[in-house]
């Protein structure tokens, strides 16, 4: 990897501004004073500033550019001033609001030399640098305000405001996940054209080749039907007629040239219209031979490679190029399609495939086209013995399930990857937990006024303070977590869930979120069960909530299943009426609202990639991979800590695409609960019946009554 350098760019500095328009209506000399001298004249007359008022339209324009300011502050970290420098930001214009470098750039030329144009990936803004100041204030007074159409053809408007200069921090080039290869103009424009009209979307559904369209896209499969649920096959069922005979004498030149080891006997073609995707995933190790291959046609695409620590590598797939996944890019790193209609890519004109490198100064918009791929498989005859047993469902099933054996050895595991990880990732976890979930609530203000409620694992004390006519009490095992709540001023302690020093038969309820799927055998998981129901008076209830082993219910995915591809959907369909700080705002990254990591896994045969991650002790528990179904009942589910929440980005505000250093990976330990397995485990338990069971975006919950 190249050694680091430092460029200077525009990154604004740390330097205190001026608080621009503390109050922004009315009070036109304030806002006068704080203008640099080239915007003053929108402010007032040099020579009657006391005399001048702002009109309507220019109050609502230093409204919106002073929201942008204290936005970006806010939510990005970045400070701007109040005088003039070579370096400004352009709030609306960027690459995250469907503004290309081709777009911008001539409209800020006009104004004068821009020394450089520096566009983050995925940001509603961007930075340019002119040649002097003279010819930044020009800009500031020109387009500040200014419409300009993006590349849907709609109307933006920008706001403009100074920054000072400061440092880049430019990381090198990134690899390809290995096992991965591109291969650009691997057919001739005329076997591309014969492949897509060879393909009948048309057909008569009862061949069984014919497959209806999809969501977002059409399909057909030949030889073997891909079964999106689990990413598999049914090998005792092939397809009539096997493979297209055009694909014959391709696949064998490729066999010849060395590209493919192994002749496929499955073809997927998948059609995509712009703004659709493909859910990140990995194809099902037992399912197919190392090798995968995937041919793009009509359309260059931008394909996500995500490895299990959070390292994503966006890919370009020119048209008419093999993707070949092998190894580790096969079995270990997820491959998917963001669903957007604008790719974010290289500005050189040179480049074609491979990695989108996050050059911030070289970064433009590739309007998507319609896409065709052809996706060549072999089906695999025999178990998987790949060499990532952790994620390799057929080594997966030969594990032992037995892990804890003994209660010890459950409490060791508990302490080690629920307790210390809690306690190290406290304030962030509680930065995202904020949302009360509406059961929770309609259960706590339906208790009668005055009854005194206990919150066993209260967390950062989210619900302690729901029904002001309730005497709450919280605890929970984490000291930091009991802290924040003490700053909230809520009645709150620390204990362990199996003794709880609260007399017996004194709740009138109880409340137990997210916590018993923490305890890592059956009897440990009842013993906490037990213990909620000593706390309750004879008529009194608990409301329990678990993570369901099942988060697609009914036909309805869960919101932990559904969280990328919505706030990727909320992206797409942002206005560009849409205020400054609404954009802004909808570009952080998500952390979610599950009980669950807003980050991927980290695994411990990668240490020494340096993806800053804790070592995980216990090779028996396998490590789930982010947003996706689970196909273990005890597993450890990851958690990427952010450094001072709440307190602006602790990393570059934007470094190149995919490489900011990760912070730490922590495991917390889950068993999550198959259906009917918590009312089964309440069973046991002696003096309660059961009022109502129910499912809840992701889990099980049961409102039991002491009787």
């Amino acid at each position: 990897m190249a050694a680091p350098r430092r460029v200077d760019v525009l990154v604004p500095s740390a330097a205190s501004w001026d608080r621009v328009g503390e109050a922004a209506e009315g009070e036109s000399t304030r806002v006068a004073r704080t203008q640099p001298e080239s915007r003053r004249s929108i402010a007032m007359d040099s020579n009657h500033q006391s005399n001048y008022k702002l009109s309507k339209t220019e109050k609502k324009f230093l409204r919106k550019q002073i929201k942008a300011r204290h936005t970006l502050l806010r939510h990005e970290g970045i400070e701007t001033v109040s005088y003039a420098t070579q370096s400004l930001i352009v709030a609306n214009g960027g690459l995250g609001n469907r503004v290309s470098r081709n777009q911008l750039l001539p409209v800020l030329e006009k104004c004068g030399l821009v020394d450089a144009l520096l566009m983050p990936p995925n940001k509603p803004y961007s930075f340019v640098r002119y040649k002097t100041v003279e010819e930044s204030k020009k800009a500031y007074d020109t387009l500040n305000g200014k419409e300009i159409v993006d590349d849907l053809g709609q109307k933006i408007i920008l706001y403009l405001n100074f920054v000072e200069k400061a440092q880049w921090k430019e990381l090198g080039l990134q690899a390809l996940p290995p096992g991965l290869m591109v291969i650009e103009d691997i057919i001739s424009s005329e076997d591309e054209k014969m492949l897509l009209e060879s393909v009948n979307w048309t057909e008569d559904t009862d061949n069984q080749n014919f497959q209806k369209s999809l969501k977002h896209r059409r399909v057909k499969h030949f030889g073997y039907e891909f079964h999106y649920e689990n990413n598999h096959v049914d090998k005792d069922k092939p397809l009539p007629g096997g493979l297209p005979d055009i694909c014959d004498s391709i696949l064998e030149k490729w066999l010849k040239e060395g590209f493919i080891k192994h002749k496929p006997d499955q073809l997927t073609v998948n059609q995509y219209e712009p703004g659709h995707g493909i859910p990140a995933h990995v194809d099902t190790h037992s399912a197919f031979e190392d090798e995968i291959v995937s041919l793009s046609l009509g359309s260059e695409i931008v394909m996500d490679f995500k490895h299990p620590d959070g390292v994503t590598v966006p890919v370009m797939l020119p048209c008419r190029s093999l993707l070949v996944m092998t190894g580790e890019s096969r079995y270990l790193w997820t491959h998917g399609i963001t669903p957007r209609k604008f790719d974010t890519v290289q500005a050189s004109r040179g480049h074609k495939s491979g990695i989108i490198t996050g050059d911030v100064e070289d970064l433009t918009l590739s309007k998507r086209g319609i896409r065709t791929s052809f996706t060549f498989r072999k089906v695999r005859q025999t178990p998987c013995n790949c060499s990532y047993p952790l994620v390799c469902d057929s080594q997966m099933k030969e594990t032992s399930t037995s892990f804890p054996e003994s209660d010890k050895e459950a409490s060791q595991l508990e302490q080690e990857y629920v307790h210390q990880v809690y306690e190290e990732i406290a304030r962030h976890f509680s930065s995202t937990r904020h949302t009360p979930w509406p059961h929770i609530v309609e259960f706590l203000k339906a208790l009668p006024s005055g009854s005194l409620v206990a919150d066993i694992g209260c967390g950062n004390g989210k619900y302690l303070g729901i029904n002001k006519e309730l005497y709450m009490i919280g605890c929970d095992r984490s000291q930091n977590l009991v802290d924040i709540c003490r700053e909230k001023h809520y009645q709150a302690f620390v204990c362990d869930a199996l003794a709880v020093p609260i007399r017996s038969g004194s709740c009138d309820a109880c409340i137990s979120i997210a916590v018993i799927h923490h305890f890592a055998t059956a009897k440990r998981r009842v013993a906490a069960l037990q213990e909620l129901v000593r706390l309750l008076r004879p008529g009194g209830k608990a409301l329990i909530y678990v993570w369901a082993m099942e988060q697609e219910y009914n036909n309805n995915k869960s919101k932990y299943l559904k969280e990328n591809r919505i706030s990727q959907e909320k992206k797409e369909e942002i206005s560009n009426d849409t205020s400054v700080q609404e954009l802004l705002v909808k570009q952080m990254p998500d952390v979610g609202n599950q009980d669950s990591a807003p980050s991927v896994p980290s695994i411990n045969d990668f240490q020494d990639r340096g993806y800053n991650s804790r070592k995980v002790t216990n090779s028996k528990l396998p490590i789930h991979t982010n947003r996706t179904s689970f196909h273990s009942q005890d597993l450890l589910v990851p958690w990427h800590l952010k450094e001072n929440p709440g307190k602006g980005k602790s990393i570059e505000p934007f470094g190149p695409l995919g490489s900011h250093d990760p912070g730490p990976v922590f495991h917390r330990y889950y068993h999550v609960f198959c259906e009917g397995e918590m009312e089964a485990a309440c069973q046991t338990l002696s003096n309660i019946s059961i009022l109502q069971s129910y499912y809840d975006q992701g889990n099980w919950c049961v409102i039991l009554q002491k009787v």
